[in-house]
């Protein structure tokens, strides 16, 4: 008897958790997902275009929509000649920092979303500091979470149509 309780504690537990959808490697997926998105990071501060491209699918199933034209970059090639562009308008360095990321996972795909400010001085000494929103579609390949799609803006005043570079909640 007491080892049918137990079994029938332990199926009503699963079944919650499967009713929840819950996931024993969801917490996991979603800490490796974090973890890259500071890789990215650090890669960014050190101007390291291979490892901001590690976040990255590396094939042309990429897609991003950038805040900056073209309206969009298909393929890990073209996203990579827009990332050596963004870098080399910070010609003294780039300090980036991301806040309010949060990332959810099911399954081999997962998505997340956050704010990430970089700051710096243009090619003519100038403070150069953007806030952009960014929200990045994750698949799992190989046993490691890349970017697949990624969307990256700023909020538009509809009255000047003029970006805030600076936005704030």
């Amino acid at each position: 008897m007491h080892q049918r309780s137990y079994c029938l504690v332990l199926l009503t537990v699963l079944a919650i958790c499967v009713a929840s959808s819950c996931s024993p490697n969801s917490a996991n997926d979603e800490a490796e997902i974090n973890a890259s998105v500071q890789r990215l990071i650090a890669a960014m501060n050190a101007k390291d275009i291979n490892g901001i491209m590690a976040y990255y699918s590396p094939d042309e199933s990429l897609f991003v929509f950038d805040a900056l034209p073209p309206r969009q970059y298909v393929g890990a090639t073209a996203y990579r000649k827009d990332w050596e562009g963004f870098l080399a308008a910070y010609p003294g360095g780039v300090q980036a920092e991301v806040s309010d990321w949060k990332a959810e996972t099911e399954g081999t795909l997962g998505y997340g979303h956050g704010i990430v400010r970089t700051s710096g001085q243009d090619k003519d000494g100038k403070p150069l500091d953007l806030t952009l929103r960014v929200t990045d579609v994750y698949k799992k390949m190989n046993g490691k979470w890349l970017v697949v799609h990624e969307h990256v803006s700023w909020p538009v005043d509809l009255e000047t149509g003029k970006a805030d570079f600076s936005s704030k909640p």
